[in-house]
């Protein structure tokens, strides 16, 4: 058996976590624009906001994912610097009766300049407005006749 000896090591101490502040990306996505709107968790206070057409000029690369990467990116940066460090993710496309139910091309694009920015992503979630037989489709009796 060896002798008891006092290590020279200091003790362990516990490393301490800090909690991951949440908040909410609402990502708003047409085939018109992308829009990312950062909240806190309970959608009351706006933390960071960014489209597509703040970081291009043209008018058609707005909802390009490009653009929707930028945009992320920014407003990803704009969250951070106020502490947030995991987000869950809401996506709409404009849906109601006469938009598109799937969301535009820079949809996903967002998500994934948000994740690579170092947030922490949660639930992914789609919020994509459904009429429950509301007003009626526009197109007449025997619909678009093209």
């Amino acid at each position: 058996m060896r002798p008891e000896h006092k290590s020279t090591e200091r003790p362990r101490t516990q490393h301490r976590q800090r909690p991951s502040r949440w908040g909410v990306a609402h990502i708003y996505s047409s085939y018109n624009n992308t829009i990312i709107h950062i909240t806190d968790i309970s959608g009351t206070e706006t933390l960071a906001l960014a489209s597509g057409g703040q970081v291009v000029k043209s008018d058609r690369m707005e909802s390009s994912p490009t653009a929707a990467m930028a945009a992320a990116k920014k407003a990803a940066e704009l969250a951070k610097d106020k502490g947030i460090d995991s987000i869950h993710v809401k996506i709409k496309a404009p849906g109601g009766h006469n938009g598109p139910n799937n969301p535009g091309p820079g949809a996903q694009a967002a998500v994934r300049a948000l994740s690579r920015m170092g947030l922490r992503i949660g639930i992914i979630e789609d919020v994509t407005p459904i009429p429950h037989d509301g007003c009626r489709k526009k197109g007449g009796k025997r619909g678009r006749r093209v």
